[in-house]
């Protein structure tokens, strides 16, 4: 049950953050080379985020 609540918290929040990361990009006008290495990045560094909160989540229970 936690693990379907976390996917789908995930999901949402993985979608919020890319959101925010495009108006980030749309703001300060960042060029369309250097968007996919933000995206990943900031991919990367939310889904290491999100799974370390599922295994603390994990271990807690």
């Amino acid at each position: 049950m936690i693990l379907i609540i976390t996917v789908l918290f995930s999901l949402f929040y993985l979608f919020q953050i890319n959101k925010m990361t495009f108006a980030l990009c749309q703001s300060r006008e960042i060029p369309e080379e250097k968007q996919p290495k933000i995206y990943r990045t900031v991919n990367i560094l939310i889904t290491i985020l999100i799974l370390s909160f599922y295994l603390e989540v994990l271990l807690n229970v």
